[in-house]
C-alpha cells in the first residue's frame, strides 16, 4: 500500500503529493513546468494544471470508450455482464431524471448520465494507493509532481459546474425569453417595488449553484485524499502503526467507496434538478 518515504518530513509528504503538475510562465519570464511549489505559486492564475487536465480528458475518454464498446457488442439475445451493467446503469439513470426532470428534453438523461460516470471514474481514482502513480512518474519518468484525482482539484470542479451553469442559464432564456429571465430574476421574492433588492438576492442564488456543487464535490474528494495522506504517514513510524496504518486505509478506503458513488450521484441529480428549475415558467407569464 503507500508508504511514506522515510527521508521526507510529514509537511514535506504532504506538500509534495498535493502539489500539481504546472504549465506556465515562471518567474523568469519563460514557459515551462513549474520545478517546485513556490513556482506554481508564483505562476498565477493563467498556470494550467496538466495532471488534472489530462487524467479528467483520459477518464473522459474512458467512459466514452467503455458505452462505445457496450452499444457495440449489445445483442437483444441473453446479454453479458457487462452489458447487463451498463444497461441497468443507464436504465437507473433515465428513472431518475424523469422523476426529476417532468419536462420533455431528450438531452437531459444523456447529461445525466455523462455526470454520474465521468465524475465517478475521476472520484474513483482516490482509491489507487496514494503513492503508486506519483512515484511512477518521479522515479522512473523524472515528472515531479502528479496529482491522480482530478476532483481535488478545484478548477476541475468548478469546471464541469460552471459547463451545466451554462446550460442553465441556456434553458432560462430559451423557456422565458431574456425578459421573463430578468423578471425572474427582478420581482421575486418580494413585491416588484423591491425590484433592486430582489436581483442582488436572486443573483446571489444564481451564481451559488455552479459554485456549491464545485465545492461540495471538490471538498469531500480533497478531505478523503487528505487522510489517504495521513494514514500513509503512519507506514514510516515503526511496526505497530504499520499494522494500524494498514487496518486504517482498509477501512477508510471501504468507506471512501460510499463518498466516491454518493458525491457523484449528487452532482448528477442536483445539475438535473438546477435544469428543471430553468424550466418552469411561472403562471402568470401565460406559457
Amino acid at each position: 500500500m503507500a508508504e511514506k518515504d522515510s527521508t521526507t518530513t510529514p509537511t514535506e509528504y504532504i506538500a509534495h503529493h498535493l502539489t500539481n503538475l504546472t504549465f506556465g510562465k515562471r518567474p523568469d519570464g519563460s514557459w515551462g513546468f513549474a520545478n517546485s511549489a513556490e513556482e506554481v505559486a508564483q505562476m498565477g492564475f493563467w498556470s494550467v494544471h496538466v495532471d488534472s487536465l489530462a487524467w479528467a480528458v483520459g477518464l473522459g475518454l474512458v467512459f466514452l470508450l467503455m458505452f462505445w464498446f457496450a452499444a457495440r457488442r449489445a445483442t437483444a439475445g441473453v446479454p453479458g455482464m457487462f452489458q447487463s451493467a451498463i444497461e441497468a446503469i443507464v436504465e437507473f439513470v433515465d428513472t431518475t431524471t424523469k422523476d426529476i426532470f417532468p419536462h420533455k428534453n431528450p438531452w437531459v438523461a444523456p447529461m445525466g448520465l455523462t455526470i454520474l460516470i465521468w465524475v465517478f471514474l475521476m472520484n474513483l481514482m482516490d482509491l489507487v494507493p496514494v503513492d503508486w502513480v506519483p512515484n511512477i512518474f518521479r522515479y522512473w519518468l523524472g515528472i515531479e509532481y502528479m496529482k491522480i484525482v482530478p476532483t481535488t482539484n478545484v478548477s476541475v470542479t468548478l469546471g464541469v459546474a460552471i459547463g451545466v451553469f451554462f446550460i442553465v442559464i441556456y434553458y432560462s432564456f430559451k423557456r422565458k425569453g431574456p425578459g421573463g429571465f430578468l423578471a425572474e430574476l427582478a420581482f421575486h421574492p418580494f413585491p416588484k417595488f423591491a425590484a433592486p433588492v430582489n436581483f442582488v438576492l436572486e443573483s446571489v442564488t444564481l451564481l451559488a449553484k455552479p459554485v456549491s456543487l464545485a465545492l461540495r464535490l471538490f471538498g469531500n474528494l480533497y478531505a478523503g485524499e487528505m487522510i489517504f495522506m495521513l494514514i500513509a504517514i503512519l507506514y514510516s513510524a515503526g511496526f505497530a502503526l504499520f499494522v494500524l496504518g494498514g487496518v486504517l486505509q482498509i477501512a477508510w478506503a471501504l468507506f471512501h467507496i460510499l463518498v466516491i458513488v454518493l458525491q457523484a450521484f449528487i452532482f448528477m441529480v442536483l445539475s438535473t434538478v438546477y435544469i428543471a428549475q430553468a424550466y418552469e415558467v411561472p403562471e402568470e407569464d401565460g406559457h
